[in-house]
């Protein structure tokens, strides 16, 4: 699994720094291998046309709004921070009216899936789980040898000690604010923004406020 190619230990925006170009279809790889990480950006009436593929596409919107859909005529609107998990072994493709940037994760059909999660149903990550008083929650979603996806909610003042990352690893904010310690540096990341841990990168995460936020880990 190649090295991901954001610079490790700064906030930045997936969708910023990917935007559309009118009536352009622009893909970044961010990972290869059976477990490929892609950052895609739409530009208006944009449309990747549907193809089958032995794997679910795992689809979170970083900005503006997407049409997933299949050469059978179901439709799915995804919009900022939403997700969805494709079907399978069927036609998928992507367009949109405006504009949309969108990471995409492969996920095997025989990996482990929460239960919470069934293919071609929409759903906004932050409300994957609650908050609770003085507590953090997580959830898994995806779990496998290569890489993992995980959900977590902060209550205000609740936070991570530091450690070393097993793994590379994004950040997606998705509610609230916290405070991202990196190797003895503060950064404050909202909802909407990013991080990348480099593999063995020491940090810690502090709730300035309730906040809630997915993680992907890269284990290879």
């Amino acid at each position: 699994m190649k090295t991901m190619s954001e610079k490790a230990g700064v906030t930045f925006s997936i969708a910023k720094d990917n935007p559309a170009i009118a009536h352009c279809t622009i893909s970044k790889e961010v990972i290869g291998g059976p477990h490929a990480i892609n950052y895609f950006s739409l530009g208006e009436d944009t449309d990747i046309s549907a193809e089958i593929h032995p794997y679910h596409k795992f689809i979170i919107v970083n900005e503006g709004e997407l049409e997933v859909y299949t050469n059978t005529g179901e439709s799915w609107l995804l919009h900022t921070l939403d997700g969805l998990m494709t079907p399978s072994d069927i036609a998928i493709g992507m367009r949109t009216k405006t504009s949309a940037v969108y990471t995409e994760i492969q996920i095997r059909s025989e990996e482990i899936m929460n239960s919470v999660i069934k293919a071609g149903e929409v759903f906004k990550l932050a409300d994957l789980l609650p908050y609770q008083e003085g507590r953090i929650v997580n959830m898994d979603i995806v779990n496998n040898d290569s890489m993992k996806f995980v959900v977590m909610s902060f209550d205000k003042g609740t936070g991570l000690s530091e450690h070393a990352a097993p793994g590379e690893a994004i950040i997606f904010a998705l509610d609230g604010e916290a405070v991202i310690t990196y190797e003895g540096v503060d950064h404050v990341i909202k909802a909407g923004e990013n991080f990348h841990f480099a593999r063995g990168g020491k940090h810690a995460v502090k709730a300035t406020c309730q906040f809630k936020m997915g993680l992907l880990l890269t284990l290879e």
